[in-house]
């Protein structure tokens, strides 16, 4: 680790040499004034971190101590679902399966309440249907005379032999 700190602090001393050297030896000339001196402040900021961050991430040290922080992340994580297991309690992955089952009975459910609006609304149309034929109906009975004929006699059966 400390090689790596060493590292990155001759990158911040180098950058801030140069720095300062390019504010000491003309550093606003009449041409760029105070823009060109920003600018190359920035870009040499940005080399600096970019080289401090590269210096980080290649040290075997920084590399393994952030390898066995999410390491670390993983297992709190798998500890912190045993724990709310134990004590009955939902993890947040067994809220987000609850949330997403909730939904998809929502949605469903949204499903079934349009297709019964789709079959109330055929039901009422057959109804006027329905009645439109009731008329119709009650109609045709009142216009025609009622026929008082008798009915025919029933034929006596007779008792078959076997």
């Amino acid at each position: 680790m400390d090689e790596g700190l060493a590292l990155a602090r001759r990158n911040v001393d180098a950058v801030y040499e140069e720095t300062m050297k390019a504010v000491a030896f003309g550093g606003m000339d009449e041409e760029t004034g105070g823009d060109g001196l920003r600018e190359r402040l920035t870009r040499q900021g940005e080399d600096a971190l970019g080289r401090l961050a590269q210096d980080l991430l290649e040290n075997p040290l920084v590399n393994g101590a952030i390898a066995r922080a999410f390491e670390a992340r993983e297992k709190a994580s798998a500890a912190q679902e045993v724990a709310f297991g134990a004590l009955n309690l939902p993890s947040a992955a067994d809220i987000e399966r609850l949330t997403r089952r909730v939904r998809s009975v929502s949605q469903r459910l949204e499903g079934i309440e349009d297709g019964v609006d789709r079959l109330d609304e055929r039901l009422a149309s057959l109804q006027v249907s329905l009645d439109a034929i009731t008329k119709e109906l009650v109609e045709l009975r009142t216009s025609t005379p009622r026929q008082t004929t008798p009915k025919p006699a029933a034929a006596k059966r007779t008792p078959r032999a076997r």
